[in-house]
């Protein structure tokens, strides 16, 4: 869950009502009516009526009937963010290639509030049960690439990214004590690696280390992730952490001389 922000003096409310429009959709939601729209963004729906009529005469949105849906016109939006990075046209090429030599997936991903956001995938076979691809959001304080993306920061910042986020058990081994997390992103921080070990998604252990820029900080993560039907955490640090770590270094050189 990302921060709520309060609105500057410049904040513009018809336009953030139109991005929570676009918003409305997803996976659960693919498909909307205006009652739907109007109900999922809090708006009457005149004013939903607007908005989608809006997007619909800029070409990111269709009707069919009563029903609304999004078009592939919206990926531009993502597009005009991914091809701003140079660190996903370095990385991609570097990630595919350990994919290749580990037979496990890998993605690098960056910090967004209390998230991280999925910038780079590259997928072996699906082992997970949530739908992960570029643009996935998925919990910092219980992901390895998150940890280490936490602990680049001032621990003040780090309390209170934890203290705005929703802290969920999901599963039985997800720490949700707000001192324990802490204290593993500290440990994490000091060994310059992180693991997660079921603490998403049971029977899935991710290994990550963090990317760096020129100045040192890290400003994105790069995993491994791996079903524990096939590798222990064990085998991972030992088989999987020493070539996640030389495919980081490839891609932290790469930025440090662009």
């Amino acid at each position: 869950m990302t921060p709520v922000r309060t609105p500057s003096a410049g904040y513009v409310q018809a336009f953030a009502r139109g991005l929570s429009v676009i918003h409305s959709f997803g996976p659960d939601s693919p498909s909307q009516t205006l009652s739907q729209v109007a109900e999922a963004t809090g708006l009457d729906r005149a004013g939903a009526r607007r908005f989608l009529l809006t997007l619909e005469n800029l070409g990111y949105v269709r009707r069919e009937g009563r029903s609304f849906h999004l078009t592939p016109r919206i990926l531009e939006l993502g597009y005009s963010y991914l091809s701003t990075l140079p660190l996903r046209t370095i990385a991609e090429p570097i990630v595919r290639e350990l994919v290749q030599e580990v037979n496990e997936s890998s993605s690098i991903s960056v910090l967004d509030g209390s998230d991280i956001v999925y910038i780079v995938r590259v997928p072996v076979k699906k082992i997970m049960t949530i739908t992960l691809s570029i643009g996935s959001r998925v919990p910092a304080y219980c992901t390895a690439m998150g940890r280490v993306l936490l602990g680049g920061l001032p621990q003040k910042e780090i309390h209170l990214i934890l203290k705005n986020s929703t802290i969920t058990r999901y599963t039985r081994y997800t720490i949700t004590s707000h001192p324990k997390i802490v204290k593993v992103i500290m440990a994490d921080r000091a060994k310059g690696w992180s693991m997660c070990n079921q603490e998403l998604e049971e029977g899935i252990c991710s290994l990550a280390v963090p990317l760096t820029a020129g100045d040192g900080k890290a400003v994105a993560a790069m995993n491994i992730t791996a079903n524990l039907s096939r590798t222990t955490p064990s085998e991972m640090v030992s088989k999987f952490l020493p070539r996640l770590r030389k495919a980081a270094e490839r891609i932290n050189l790469s930025l440090r001389h662009r």
